[in-house]
């Protein structure tokens, strides 16, 4: 899945169990202590970065999931 496919799957209309639930996927979430797998992120200004090179910067890093629709 390409990224703009991406953004465009979690960018649902409506807060519905149908367009929520292919999100819920917490048994694969890494638990307390474990890594986190990399990702992308973006600066405010659009230049795209990664969960790597925040957490390389940075001692501590907080990462706050949430839909706000």
């Amino acid at each position: 899945m390409s990224i703009i496919d991406l953004i465009a799957a979690y960018n649902y209309d409506s807060f519905i169990e149908e367009a929520v639930s292919p999100w819920m996927n917490f048994a694969d979430s890494p638990l307390l202590g474990e890594t986190a797998p990399d990702f992308p992120l973006w600066h405010l200004d659009g230049s795209e970065t990664s969960l790597s090179l925040i957490v390389t910067a940075h001692r501590f890093t907080v990462v706050e999931f949430g839909s706000f629709t």
